[in-house]
């Protein structure tokens, strides 16, 4: 196999080695070979990651259309967030499965995701793009919809209907996008053909506004953002868990790719569909807290949490700053971490208490210390309390909206993500101040220590030493995120 057809490797591997798993029914030999597969997968794109840029042509369609991926540095970001963040909690997933019944059937999904995601991550064009990320949809429904009951089924086909017509605006956005471009091939900087655009701009920033809807919907953005509060809570843990840190990133790589390596920053900046988009995440950031602040039912108000959360990333993109596009970055990675924690820790409190409401939890502190502890510094972080990951990434968000060239554009996004972060401070610190102190009355005899086992606990821990790690050391990502603004912005 030659270097540039070894980019075939991570994703055709999971996917083949997830087929095995349907017929793996000892949990033992299904565990070790699932967690063979998930590790060889994740150092496979790891090995890839640190080749240099490389470009691997699948299948060539026509003279202008291929299948192709491409081995670039936003490519090898999203493919070792995935990495890290797939295989812990793959691990965390072996026990809690086991109480949820049909193994089998999710981590046989389970591991062929992984192989789709990273196709999408290697994707070298906007048609291989489209193909890996209409596949990654239909591969995750059975997650959603893995408890089998009527709530989770249709929460899976509200899932499926959502990201197919999201899907679906992009696809028709590409129809009318494709006769302008040079190539299709991702290229930083944009492939826009100047003499093919002339006089072809009003309707271009339309089509962008359309691809930017249909792709914000796996991102939760508005207006198509209410699949997300349903999908999540009917889903084990671990699906809301990747789902919510690592799925929704998928859309926000597609929207990556079609702004800065299909368009152009110097297209979109100043124009009316700058400031639709910042309009769209900023209501997305207000109304997604609002929501969370108000949701008793755990999960669900984690799932709101998320619809905001992630319109942080889509708005300091669409700042088209040096200072913005390294705090979206950034975001991205805090945001996965620390969300995969909380999704981790209430399916853990569900898993041995069986309490999913915010006003149950009182005392959970003592009874499962542990977890508890990693949800207080997950919901720092997301809050944005130093030294934790998520301040670092919402000061430079705050610091790429307070440009002169946005004016009070900017000072209203600043002013919106600092009224978010007190409702997040509002949302989830009164959970951890119930879960530790409960008052004076509460009766602690009654509670006797019940935390979940190492599997799911390792996992748990190596995501809030993380949580708190990069937010006190950020050079080496800020760095490397910063080395590729250099040729995007």
């Amino acid at each position: 196999m030659t270097e540039n057809a070894a980019l075939l490797l991570p994703i055709l591997f999971p996917v083949l080695a997830g087929l095995v798993v349907f017929g793996l029914h000892r949990p033992k030999s299904r565990e070790i070979y699932v967690s063979a597969v998930l590790v060889l997968g994740a150092l496979s794109a790891f090995w890839l990651c640190f080749q240099p840029d490389s470009h691997f042509t699948i299948w060539q369609l026509t003279d202008n259309i291929s299948l192709a991926l491409r081995i670039d540095g936003f490519g090898r970001f999203f493919v070792c967030l995935t990495s890290v963040i797939w295989v812990l909690v793959g691990v965390y997933a072996f026990e809690y499965i086991r109480h949820e019944g049909r193994d089998e059937r999710f981590f046989a999904f389970y591991v062929m995701t992984f192989g789709v995601l990273m196709g999408v991550g290697f994707a070298g064009n906007l048609i291989t793009l489209y193909l890996f990320y209409e596949f990654m949809t239909l591969i995750t429904v059975p997650l959603v919809i893995h408890t089998g009951t009527k709530e989770a089924v249709a929460a899976g086909m509200k899932y499926l209907g959502y990201s197919v017509f999201g899907a679906g605006l992009a696809l028709l956005g590409f129809f009318f996008l494709s006769p302008s471009l040079k190539t299709m091939d991702f290229v930083p900087g944009g492939v826009l053909d100047p003499a093919k655009t002339a006089g072809r701009e009003p309707l271009l920033l339309v089509v962008f506004l359309l691809i930017m809807v249909g792709f914000g919907c796996k991102a939760g953005m508005m207006p198509l953002q209410a699949w997300l509060p349903t999908a999540h809570p009917v889903a084990p843990a671990p699906a809301s868990g990747v789902l919510s840190g690592i799925i929704t990133k998928a859309g926000v790589l597609a929207i990556v790719r079609v702004t800065y390596y299909i368009y152009g920053a110097d297209f979109i900046r100043g124009t009316w569909v700058q400031y639709t988009m910042l309009t769209l995440t900023l209501c997305t950031v207000f109304a997604g807290s609002m929501l969370a602040y108000k949701e008793k039912l755990l999960k669900k108000r984690l799932a709101w949490s998320s619809v905001s959360q992630v319109s942080y990333v889509l708005f300091g993109l669409m700042l088209l700053t040096p200072a913005g596009f390294l705090g979206a970055l950034l975001q991205i990675v805090f945001h996965a971490v620390a969300k995969n924690i909380l999704f981790l820790c209430a399916g853990a409190i569900i898993y041995k208490t069986h309490k999913t409401y915010t006003y149950e939890l009182a005392g959970m502190g003592k009874k499962m210390p542990v977890v508890m502890w990693c949800f207080a510094l997950a919901s720092l972080s997301l809050i944005g309390i130093p030294p934790t990951a998520g301040f670092v990434s919402k000061w430079y968000l705050a610091m790429g909206a307070l440009t002169p060239e946005l004016g009070a554009w900017g000072v209203v996004g600043a002013a919106v993500l600092l009224v978010s972060a007190l409702l997040t401070a509002g949302y989830l610190l009164p959970v951890v101040a119930e879960g530790f102190f409960p008052g004076k009355d509460f009766d602690f005899a009654k509670l006797k220590k019940s935390e979940p086992g190492p599997g799911m606990t390792v996992p748990l821990i190596l995501l809030a030493a993380a949580a708190v790690l990069l937010g006190m050391f950020p050079g080496p990502l800020s760095a490397f995120i910063q080395s590729l603004c250099g040729s995007l912005l």
